[in-house]
């Protein structure tokens, strides 16, 4: 049913070349947006000081925690929208998108208030010090201000995403994200803004990328069109989407809430780490973006491929994505391990720093790819509609993993080459549950479609 050039046929023909058609999109999107965010970080650091890097970099968890919820239920929109785009359902699917829309709109202004009352409380709670709090909590106030953008530009990507696309919403972040980082320069080092003028500038490439895609999503004849008259909750709508939403993101909501009790591990040891820690969790985060990508084509092929009843094109869909799963983080991560000390000299010149930034890398960088693997069966099985098993076991193997390790073992040994060694632990056990998982459900699936 692919009404466009960007559109794609995941239902029929070869499968690699698809998968990589969507991916590298997908992938090259958030590389770029992280390098977007780099320049935040970057120019923060090189002209504002150590003080300014490490406020900036202390409320990075924080964000994610509090975002983290309605990013995931944004998953529940592409695998419902993948399903009627894939069985030809174009009413359910116009008024699954203008559902999901609506949801986007409230839960960002939801985000705005709770942005700006419970910001310093929080960053208070996870022992942010004194010389920093006032600048994470400034930055933090301003960030919120654009979570209606955000949000609204997250689910119309998403609808995107369900039909095949992901090649409009990286020109959208191209454009904005080009925004972001010229007015970075402008207001940090022409105005001498510090974290308030990075806080401005995301506001502002936020705005202009939710702009480009509600106008993509209205100026399209497909099915999927967006008008301003049809916004409104359909209540039939909004089981699917929680159902497969509210786990995912519980799911990172709380294995973020892991990261911040890890990053107030950080904390005890001073700014200079904390400095350290921001430079190497965006290398992280360049690392996860690959591996994420591939999760979510693997979840929107395997969303419209269950809509047509295809459950074995399903398994040459998982087998595909688990070879470049295994392929892309390895090299990536190599990679950093390689060329860690130059990668972290890019964010800081100091050499504290960079030695604190190396030390969390040591362990956790040839070991992405374990994180991939514990990714993509979560992705396979949310494509399928299941959800909040994957969610429950990544909670017990992830999250619990580290709070063992943070409050166990820890202690006894505080170097932050021991405290990140939790990442590759967590990952390795999460993923022996999650395989177990999805042999059950896959053989459920098949049961059910030998029944029809």
């Amino acid at each position: 049913m692919r009404t466009n050039k960007y559109e794609i046929d995941m239902c029929n023909g070869s499968i690699m070349d698809k998968l990589l058609s969507f991916a590298l999109p997908l992938m090259l999107s958030g590389i770029l947006q992280l390098l977007f965010n780099a320049v935040d970080i970057i120019v923060v650091g090189r002209f504002s000081g150590s003080h300014s890097l490490a406020a900036v970099g202390s409320t990075t968890a924080l964000i994610n925690l509090f975002v983290n919820l309605f990013i995931g239920i944004s998953l529940g929109t592409n695998v419902m929208a993948a399903r009627f785009y894939a069985a030809q359902k174009e009413k359910e699917m116009s008024e699954a998108v203008h559902t999901s829309l609506t949801i986007a709109l409230i839960s960002g202004i939801i985000m705005v208030f709770v942005g700006l009352f419970f910001a310093r409380p929080a960053l208070q709670l996870m022992g942010t010090p004194d010389d920093v709090l006032d600048l994470a909590a400034l930055y933090m106030h301003i960030y919120f201000l654009g979570m209606p953008f955000f949000m609204l530009y997250n689910f119309g990507a998403a609808v995107l995403r369900a039909v095949g696309d992901t090649k409009r919403p990286l020109i959208y972040l191209i454009i904005s994200g080009t925004v972001n980082a010229l007015l970075n320069v402008f207001l940090i080092v022409v105005f001498h803004m510090s974290v308030d003028g990075v806080a401005i500038a995301t506001v502002v490439s936020q705005m202009i990328s939710c702009i480009l895609i509600l106008h993509c999503l209205y100026t399209t004849q497909s099915c999927y069109q967006f008008r301003f008259s049809r916004l409104g909750i359909r209540q039939k709508y909004l089981k699917p989407i929680f159902q497969i939403g509210i786990p995912a993101g519980l799911q990172s909501t709380v294995i973020t809430f892991s990261n911040t009790l890890l990053q107030s591990s950080v904390n005890s040891f001073g700014s200079i780490s904390m400095a350290g820690y921001t430079a190497a969790n965006n290398i992280f985060g360049f690392l996860y973006i690959a591996v994420n990508s591939i999760s979510q084509t693997c979840m929107s092929f395997t969303s419209q491929n269950y809509g047509a009843r295809k459950p074995k094109r399903m398994d040459r869909v998982l087998i595909d994505c688990l070879i470049l799963q295994i392929i892309i983080p390895l090299i990536l991560g190599s990679a950093v391990y390689i060329f860690s000390g130059s990668l972290l000299g890019i964010y800081t010149k100091d050499p504290d720093v960079i030695r604190a930034g190396i030390e969390i890398l040591t362990y956790t960088s040839t070991t992405y790819l374990f994180c991939g693997i514990m990714d993509l069966f979560p992705g396979a099985l949310r494509g399928m509609g299941h959800a909040a098993v994957p969610m429950i076991l990544s909670v017990i193997g992830t999250v619990g993993v580290r709070i063992i390790w943070i409050f166990g073992f820890f202690p006894h040994h505080r170097t932050l080459s021991f405290l990140f060694i939790s990442y590759p632990a967590s990952w390795c056990v999460t993923i022996v549950m999650q395989v177990i998982c999805y042999f059950f459900v896959r053989k459920k699936v098949y049961q059910q479609n030998s029944s029809v």
